[in-house]
């Protein structure tokens, strides 16, 4: 718990730089930001993006590995991973190909609350999270850190669909989607920032939505 509050203080006190001057339209969301940002927009369907593979995972086969700069590296099953703290959240959904969905309904384990129990020692700034289809992508340890930051396994009282990241996916509703990695199985701690898929590939490292941040 003191973790989680020094965590908690840490993103009180360091707002990040989608929080300066944002860019786009409509009422505040829940963040105090513009509710879809600018370049977005809004849709009710959800678009299926992948690398042009769904990988199938088995539930009594997938496994969550967290390791890297922490102090308590695991390697949690799926029943292990529901006696985490679970949370259900509703949050908006911005991809990167300039739609948004919004108010979506998860369920999960906070980033927060899995970064508590794994303990990230003093020297970690980032993450690399990796999907079952061989994805990566890289998130600021700060970022990561925000509360609705889930690995969702629920959406909208389902689970949640193989074409979607079933079993398991990030969600990063404060950045662009792709942050969040579908079918995750492994979540390495770095103390320092190294590229991921699409960011080797052009693609901005921070993927603040606000900023039209979608290219380095």
């Amino acid at each position: 718990m003191k973790l989680k509050s020094r965590f908690e203080n840490k993103m009180k006190l360091t707002p990040s730089v989608a929080d300066d001057k944002p860019m786009g339209f409509g009422n505040p969301n829940r963040h105090g930001m513009p509710v879809t940002p600018i370049g977005q927009t809004l849709t009710i369907k959800w678009p299926v993006l992948d690398l042009g593979t769904q990988p199938e995972i088995s539930l009594k086969e997938w496994r969550l590995i967290v390791d890297g700069e922490v102090e308590n590296p695991v390697t949690l099953t799926w029943e292990e991973f529901l006696e985490l703290p679970q949370t259900e959240d509703a949050s908006d959904f911005h991809c990167v190909t300039t739609w948004s969905k919004l108010d979506m309904h998860w369920k999960g384990v906070r980033f927060m609350d899995l970064a508590a129990f794994v303990q990230p020692r003093e020297t970690a700034t980032h993450i690399m999270c990796y999907g079952y289809d061989d994805y990566t992508t890289n998130v600021s340890l700060e970022e990561a850190l925000k509360p609705d930051v889930l690995l969702a396994h629920t959406v909208e009282n389902a689970p949640l669909p193989r074409e979607h990241g079933g079993p398991v996916r990030m969600i990063t509703p404060q950045l662009y989607a792709w942050k969040g990695s579908k079918w995750i199985s492994r979540i390495e701690f770095m103390k320092k920032n190294k590229l991921g898929f699409w960011e080797k590939r052009g693609y901005s490292n921070t993927a603040y939505p606000w900023r039209n941040d979608r290219y380095s």
